[in-house]
């Protein structure tokens, strides 16, 4: 299914253009500043890409960079022929004889993505060679990977100056390699030809000049588009090289790649099928979880109001956005979270209004009377003023604040506690906690003042009550919106307990107290759902 070019949706009747996506994370997302994954990170990556997201191919390295990079493709060439996807990875090889070929063949690989000069600026002042040259060493390496059983998709690197300022160079190389055969298989012998916007020069209008253009000379030639956002518009180039002909697109996990990055995955693939109407092979379901795996390993956040992946695109502020969904979802899109594994939210704040806490009480199973509900909106909007962050978990304790009536005190509380540190020591804690009025104590070192004090949690939780403490699933630190440095530092921490999720936060001037308070937050809550 993943290499027709068209099929009819059964739903509309109208035509489809499957369209390949090819990412490019591990290669062209690595060149993103302060960015190296470990060979290990770079196989859990291609894993979940090739067997969750569902890409067609990925690009894993660049040929000879490294022996870190050899074990990584080793790994990734390894894994994918066990699972009958060896042909769905790349590697990006040079114009330098065997070199690169002898490099990918002894790592495993079987696809080469050799990277040709798509500019003449590029051939002349970069190569020292005139395009005859250029185009006889290519061929050289084309004949050569063929011969080692490799398919070759070839790179014109800088097409998008070449069709500026030299078209006639870009088509005398095209006309020659577009004629090269592979006569074991009766088919051309470079297989794809990929035109990279190299530098992110384009604008939508040239992209679709550029692509008519070529596929009016090469019409049964396969074009992949290669975006940079240098302009901020990697996304529209990308839709406009699928509309005047292109048969895939290149992309990395969060826009990764160097300077302003690459197209993101999720973009495209959502600008793909809602606004062209195009099939792609993408499991829409992973990209968020393909994302966060990413931001982990990279070290790069995703910014909260990034499409698709962001924190709070999925989460309504305005009151009145509320009370329209309640009415005939009528600020909702195609973009529905679930079609992304993601939930909508609505946040709490002072542009909330009845209706978003009206949703979120639902959500909690509590019912307020009108008067109440006034009354709790009131505080909310208050905490909003003051640039305070309400989330749903905060929403019990507000309600119980404002109504003041008889709420169970809580039943984990923290009683005392030390936390220390010294040079050439590990940190310690020593905590004493009351659990259900029953008192507990016990000390604990670990990689830090917080790691230090969870562990003292964690042993009272298995000696004395023979449960399991929740695990940490991630741990945020800021400085809270409005503040200052010198101010209150906020700290986010993600719980799972048994497949039940509760993020919960702490507002404190010192980081350590904040996570504590979140993570005693986030024991009662738990203890309350015992």
């Amino acid at each position: 299914m993943g290499t027709a070019e068209q099929i009819v949706s059964s739903t509309s009747g109208q035509i489809q253009r499957f369209i390949e996506i090819m990412d490019t994370t591990l290669r062209d997302g690595e060149q993103t500043s302060g960015v190296s994954f470990l060979p290990h990170e770079k196989l859990m990556i291609a894993r979940m890409l090739l067997r969750d997201v569902n890409v067609d191919r990925i690009e894993v390295a660049s040929a000879g960079v490294s022996e870190g990079e050899r074990d990584a493709v080793e790994m990734i060439c390894r894994y994918a022929r066990q699972n009958n996807m060896l042909e769905r990875v790349e590697v990006l090889g040079f114009v330098d004889g065997h070199q690169s070929v002898d490099w990918i063949d002894q790592c495993g690989g079987k696809v080469i993505n050799l990277l040709g000069k798509g500019s003449l600026k590029h051939c002349l002042n970069q190569l020292k060679k005139t395009p005859e040259q250029h185009i006889a060493d290519i061929q050289c390496v084309v004949a050569y990977a063929i011969s080692k059983g490799m398919t070759v998709n070839l790179y014109l690197e800088d097409w998008s100056n070449g069709m500026n300022d030299s078209p006639e160079y870009v088509y005398q190389l095209l006309d020659a390699l577009v004629a090269m055969r592979d006569d074991s298989h009766a088919a051309p012998a470079i297989r794809r030809f990929m035109l990279p916007d190299t530098l992110g020069i384009v604008h939508p209008l040239q992209c679709v000049e550029f692509f008519r253009k070529m596929k009016k000379r090469y019409p049964t030639t396969h074009f992949d588009f290669h975006a940079h956002n240098d302009y901020d518009l990697a996304v529209s180039n990308s839709l406009a090289a699928v509309l005047s002909g292109a048969k895939g697109l290149h992309v990395t996990v969060n826009g990764l790649g160097e300077r302003c990055g690459n197209a993101p995955l999720a973009s495209v693939q959502a600008i793909l099928k809602d606004k062209f109407n195009a099939r792609t092979s993408i499991n829409e379901s992973k990209l968020n979880d393909i994302s966060r795996l990413v931001e982990g390993y990279s070290g790069i956040a995703v910014a909260p109001n990034q499409p698709i992946v962001g924190e709070n695109v999925f989460t309504q502020v305005a009151g009145v956005h509320a009370d329209g969904d309640n009415k005939d979802n009528l600020y909702c899109n195609d973009l529905v979270p679930e079609r992304f594994g993601r939930k909508r939210e609505y946040a709490l704040g002072k542009t909330s209004g009845k209706a978003n806490i009206a949703k979120n009480l639902e959500e909690l199973g509590l019912e307020l009377t009108p008067d109440q509900q006034r009354r709790v909106t009131k505080r909310i909007t208050e905490l909003g003023d003051k640039k305070e962050i309400v989330t749903q978990e905060d929403l019990p304790y507000i309600v119980s604040d404002v109504l003041k009536h008889d709420a169970p005190e809580d039943k984990v509380k923290l009683l005392s506690y030390v936390v220390s540190t010294a040079y050439g020591l590990k940190p310690g804690a020593n905590i004493k906690v009351e659990i259900n009025g029953q008192q507990y104590e016990a000390s604990a070192t670990g990689d830090g003042q917080y790691d230090a004090f969870v562990k003292s949690l964690r042993y009272i939780y298995k000696k004395y009550l023979n449960r399991t403490f929740p695990i940490l699933a991630n741990y945020q630190v800021s400085i809270p919106p409005g503040g200052r440095t010198d101010a209150l530092v906020q700290t986010v921490i993600t719980w799972n307990n048994n497949g039940k999720i509760i993020r919960t936060r702490g507002l404190d001037a010192d980081q350590t107290d904040a996570a504590i308070k979140a993570t005693f937050k986030m024991l009662n809550i738990f203890e309350e759902q015992q």
